[in-house]
């Protein structure tokens, strides 16, 4: 396996700013119970990313999670975002954005590449999705990519979404 990428928490004030926009409340507290993302198996793909609160999403409802996470990520590489598996397939649960990227210059952004995950429970069952502060509910996947032989890119990000689409 190559090792390509490191996890880190932005700054407890990147957190708390981030959780203060989602959740109109201050994080302090909870920024110090932020997991950092592992693989349950020695054979998984996916990096469990957990909530650093409890969630209940009723069906239809949406909600952006701050998870307090950045990532290194050698260049070459993307972390994909999706649901976790068991969530999607009991809830229908699903990213908005249907896979996040994260680009490996998302680390230098100003917000310090804080990672965040909208997610709906689009059940058509009438399911109620709940969880507990710490679960996990999303997963990331490295991958690596090619650029074509006449890519001039050159631009700097600075911004998350949609920044370097201007």
């Amino acid at each position: 396996m190559k090792r390509i990428a490191r996890f880190e928490k932005v700054t407890k004030e990147q957190f708390c700013a981030g959780y203060a926009d989602c959740f109109g409340e201050d994080g302090s507290e909870v920024y110090e119970t932020i997991k950092l993302p592992r693989r349950a198996t020695s054979g998984s793909a996916g990096y469990d990313i957990c909530t650093p609160r409890a969630l209940t999403l009723r069906p239809g409802e949406t909600v952006k999670v701050p998870t307090g996470l950045r990532v290194y990520i050698e260049d070459g590489w993307v972390l994909k975002l999706y649901p976790r598996s068991g969530l999607g397939f009991k809830y229908r649960l699903q990213l908005n954005n249907t896979v996040g990227i994260i680009d490996s210059d998302y680390y230098y952004a100003d917000n310090e590449g804080h990672i965040f995950v909208k997610v709906t429970n689009d059940s058509n069952e009438e399911k109620t999705l709940t969880l507990e502060a710490g679960d996990a509910f999303a997963q990331g996947v490295f991958v690596e990519y090619g650029i074509t032989f006449d890519d001039d890119a050159d631009g700097v990000r600075r911004g998350g979404f949609g920044s370097t689409g201007k």
